[in-house]
């Protein structure tokens, strides 16, 4: 085996192990939110619920509850489903045959005889129940935690860079940038870092005066802490750290409410912004990551503490919820899609047009966990 794998599987053996918990720890957090969603909006239009698995493959342990529904952790810990009465699959996939079969009670209680606004809800109800995780654990941290805040002060600019161009100073400090204000640093490391080659109006107050700079961020690969490399806009600005720089804002609840919002629409936003980038070649797909990935940063946050990683379960839930909103048969977008095209035609798509579907979703999925993996097998062969 030549040696580019050899490395890459040793790195893969040695690094799950040590990362296997918080990865379980934060994808069951995730998954079992997602699929909360699905059960309780389902429970409440008075379908049946046969099945709420967590994982994959064969049963480890469950029980039934007093409604029928069997509960169950299974074999394969990566995603999970809610299989209701009427469904022939785990992907809610029907059949013509078994439905028209149904005596008038048991239609009552499938899923396939709902009206489609019925149906629309509990698929949507999924990624709906990953945002309001994701508010949920951002308010918390806010709340009780606070927001850390570091004034957006310039201590050293690098030779050459956008921000020499631009003619910052030394003790210049950020105030604004194209006229949104800026509370700290990391508030404009976080603007800067999603920018790039894009001029920004920067307003800055020098020696109690303020001014306006013009700066473009350029696009470099910068390594985070833990030596994973991203792509960011840097302007080329170093802040020192001195003890007492960094304070911490007490908020109240309402307000760690709004900032819990604000933050999972940054999060959205850079998704979104990111996958249009890759579309348009402005962004690389190798960052693109599977299973190893979040497991391998699962892990690296882990040993931050916990907050972190409660932190990292709200992005991933976002991320889970965008995921299984896009269009594509199989995921949740694909059956609102095809509830759509109900909804416009009055009739739903042939079984035939719905089984279509169904295998080119699954190959588009297919390829994007190929795809996925081969680059988690490159980053960590590349680490």
């Amino acid at each position: 085996m030549p040696e580019f794998f050899l490395h890459s599987f040793n790195t893969l053996g040695h690094g799950l192990i040590g990362y296997i918990i918080p990865f379980l720890f934060v994808l069951t957090i995730v998954v079992f939110f997602h699929e909360l969603g699905h059960f309780l909006v389902a429970r409440w239009a008075g379908v049946k619920v046969l099945t709420f698995s967590l994982g994959f493959g064969p049963e480890l342990a469950g029980f039934n509850d007093r409604h029928g529904t069997r509960w169950k952790i299974s074999a394969i810990p990566l995603g999970g489903y809610v299989k209701f009465f009427g469904d022939e699959s785990e992907a809610s996939t029907p059949s013509s045959e078994t439905l028209s079969r149904m005596t008038e009670e048991e239609r009552a209680g499938s899923f396939h005889h709902k009206k489609v606004g019925p149906r629309a809800a509990i698929v949507a109800a999924g990624p709906i129940a990953n945002f309001l995780l994701a508010i949920v654990i951002f308010t918390c941290l806010f709340t009780f935690f606070g927001k850390p805040s570091t004034t957006a002060r310039v201590d050293q600019i690098e030779a050459g860079s956008a921000a020499a161009r631009a003619g910052f100073q030394a003790g210049d400090v950020v105030t604004a940038i194209d006229g949104k204000r800026i509370g700290s640093f990391s508030d404009m490391q976080r603007i800067v870092g999603t920018r790039a080659g894009e001029e920004l109006v920067f307003t800055v107050e020098r020696n109690g005066s303020a001014m306006q700079l013009r700066a473009t961020p350029e696009l470099r690969e910068v390594k985070d802490p833990f030596g994973n490399a991203h792509r960011l806009g840097v302007l080329g600005i170093t802040r020192k750290t001195a003890a007492g720089d960094v304070t911490t804002e007490r908020v109240d609840p309402a307000t760690a409410l709004l900032l819990g919002v604000k933050e999972t629409w940054f999060v959205v936003d850079r998704t979104l912004a990111y996958i249009g980038g890759v579309f348009t070649g402005r962004e690389a797909a190798d960052q693109v990551g599977g299973p190893i990935r979040i497991a391998q940063i699962s892990g690296q946050v882990a040993t931050i503490g916990v907050a972190a990683l409660v932190h990292l379960a709200a992005v991933l839930s976002i991320s889970i919820g965008l995921l299984n909103l896009f269009p594509v048969p199989l995921l949740d977008g694909g059956h609102l899609l095809f509830y759509a095209v109900e909804a416009v035609r009055g009739r739903p798509l042939s079984d035939r047009a719905q089984e279509m579907g169904f295998r080119i979703g699954l190959g588009l999925v297919l390829m994007l966990m190929v795809f996925a993996t081969y680059n988690d097998i490159l980053h960590l062969a590349a680490s």
